[in-house]
């Protein structure tokens, strides 16, 4: 497990915009093959195309990782042609509900794209790392998930619950030589939070959220969370006492 890891085979879901195409970019190269999973088959095609001008060899299809028989086949015919040494779980989708209550849809479809779309994207795949006793896996959570907000109950809960099924995976896999990361962003520039009508402090354009999380993945961080002051400050939420903080998250404004 020492030294830095420099994947040749990748999988990036959720590539279509934001930190997954961002993450496309910045692995693409020479060398590199990337498969790319993606919604928006438009946008996806424009990831692949700028991956390939940096001379990887790249290929996508047009999936929702709620898809699991579909998924299930893509992902398994691709590591049957080559075994992928680097899984990154990236799709994901949030929805707000501003000062009442988040819709049964929304609260569905959250938990069906963020969980269920990384159990979806992982059951393929697990039992061939297993068997090759090899790879790393990254899965993107949430500082959003060290405690929950008003506003955004269904996104801060299946971002916790990726963060720690991740931490989990990571103890259980360690014995076969497989890495396992979560990342845990802050607010990042993309489609999701180009919606929000309120201050983000730390804001991140894509393009460095995505170097700081290959640099962590290159060293096999447990947890890559960033901006460093906003995670600071997230994990001292998470860790005084709730009544208290219950009284500081009031006051702050509502995702819609």
């Amino acid at each position: 497990m020492r030294g830095e890891f420099s994947p040749r085979s990748l999988l990036i879901t959720g590539a279509s915009s934001g930190i997954g195409a961002a993450l496309a970019e910045i692995y693409a190269a020479p060398g590199v093959t990337l498969r790319l999973m993606g919604r928006d088959a438009a946008r996806l095609e424009a990831t692949a195309r700028l991956a390939q001008s940096r001379g990887a060899t790249v290929e996508s299809a047009a999936l929702d990782v709620t898809d699991a028989v579909a998924l299930s086949a893509c992902l398994t015919a691709w590591d049957a042609a080559l075994p992928f040494d680097l899984i990154i779980a990236n799709a994901g989708i949030s929805a707000g509900s501003g000062d009442g209550l988040e819709r049964e849809a929304d609260l569905r479809r959250v938990t069906e794209v963020n969980v269920l779309g990384v159990i979806n994207t992982l059951a393929p795949l697990l039992p061939r790392f297993s068997q090759r006793q090899s790879g790393q896996i990254a899965l993107m959570a949430s500082l959003a998930g060290y405690r929950g907000l008003g506003g955004a109950a269904a996104y801060c809960a299946s971002k916790a619950w990726v963060k720690v099924y991740g931490e989990a995976l990571r103890l259980t896999l360690a014995p076969s030589g497989i890495r396992v990361s979560v990342i845990c962003p802050g607010f990042v520039e993309s489609r999701i939070t180009a919606r929000n009508r309120f201050p983000m402090p730390f804001l991140m354009p894509a393009p460095r959220a995505a170097a700081i999380i290959q640099r962590g993945l290159a060293r096999n961080r447990a947890r890559i969370a960033f901006p460093w002051p906003m995670a600071a400050m997230t994990s001292l939420l998470a860790a005084l006492p709730i009544g208290l903080t219950d009284r500081i998250l009031q006051k702050l404004p509502k995702k819609t």
